[in-house]
């Protein structure tokens, strides 16, 4: 046993420092990218034990930067890490990470948001989807501006089973702006309770494992971290498509001050509006007088089975937007005033 483990154990030879590297390739922040470095080896350290044990693991790390926590990562005797940055100025301080670590690092220049991650790894790591979560795990520093579209990508390729939860039920262990990491991990009636926490909660265990004051980047952003931990349910809390979900959840915290009943209310055409929210609350046993933040996942399960029950009924339901029915209204508006001979200057 003690040889196996000589034998799994890696170590970086040593090598310039994150803050080296960021002045030897003239590395900056953009803030408009929303980027920020870590460079204190012993918190990225401590994120990457957060992940879970990493040994003889196939690790995606999305967002890299310079290089922080992919040193971490490949400290963790890791069988092989796959980094995907988009920002080509920190590729060649990664590809002198890869050569430090013959066979362990690939650098991919691409985008996360496009990447087939599905395709990146052995197919046979992939895990039927009652088992343990596979050998792979998602790691990653996420730029503010990309993590809220990134995350619900991801919490549809769960529901999905693709992507890359096409292995199984990869965790996922991520960093959010505070107030996000609050979002995903809100309870009924918290007032982070969001649109966040219901499309999070229903498909997997989330958990926000720690708060990371916003000094220890550089740039010191405004605001502190969150690193949140995600791991897929193997039976979702809510058994229907992604996308009826999102619309019933989206439609409710649009007016998240409000009574439930009142976001409700624009899943359906103004003219079936009134009967049809009512029957919608009922058959589901839900207070229309709760708001939003006061609805549980139950709830939300409950509200999106008869929601998918009335769209079967009516097939036309499901693509109603309401912004479209107020959009033709405006515009019929302004053609019946055009073709008003009243509204006609006389000269």
């Amino acid at each position: 046993m003690a040889a196996t483990r000589t034998l799994n154990t890696f170590r970086l030879p040593p090598l310039p420092t994150i803050r080296e590297i960021i002045k030897l390739f003239k590395l900056k922040a953009v803030k408009q990218l929303s980027q920020n470095f870590l460079l204190d080896l012993r918190l990225t350290d401590k994120i990457v034990r957060k992940a879970g044990n990493l040994t003889d693991a196939y690790v995606y790390e999305v967002g890299p930067g310079p290089g922080g926590i992919t040193r971490s990562i490949l400290n963790a005797s890791v069988a092989e890490l796959l980094v995907v940055e988009k920002d080509s100025r920190f590729i060649p301080g990664l590809q002198m990470l890869s050569d430090a670590a013959p066979g362990k690092l690939r650098v991919v220049h691409g985008d996360v948001l496009t990447f087939k991650v599905e395709r990146a790894f052995p197919q046979s790591l992939k895990r039927c989807w009652e088992d343990d979560p596979p050998n792979v795990y998602i790691i990653g520093n996420l730029p503010f501006n990309v993590s809220t579209p990134l995350i619900i990508k991801w919490l549809e390729n769960v529901s999905h089973r693709n992507g890359p939860f096409a292995y199984g039920r990869t965790q996922m262990t991520l960093t959010f702006q505070k107030e996000v990491a609050e979002r995903l991990t809100a309870t009924t009636g918290s007032k982070q309770r969001s649109r966040l926490s219901i499309m999070a909660q229903y498909l997997c265990d989330v958990q926000h494992i720690l708060t990371i004051p916003g000094r220890a980047f550089i740039p010191k952003p405004e605001v502190d971290v969150g690193l949140v931990h995600f791991t897929p349910l193997t039976r979702p809390r809510i058994e229907q498509p992604f996308k009826l979900v999102e619309k019933v959840v989206q439609n409710v915290f649009q007016f998240r001050r409000k009574y439930c009943h009142q976001g409700l209310r624009m899943l359906f055409p103004e003219a079936q509006r009134l009967e049809s929210t009512g029957k919608l609350l009922q058959l589901a046993d839900v207070d229309p007088t709760l708001r939003p933040i006061q609805l549980s996942v139950s709830h939300f399960k409950s509200l999106c089975d008869v929601y998918r029950k009335m769209c079967d009924d009516d097939p036309h339901l499901f693509a109603y937007n309401f912004r479209e029915e107020l959009k033709q209204k405006s515009e019929n508006k302004v053609t019946r005033r055009g073709a008003d001979p009243g509204c006609c200057c006389k000269g």
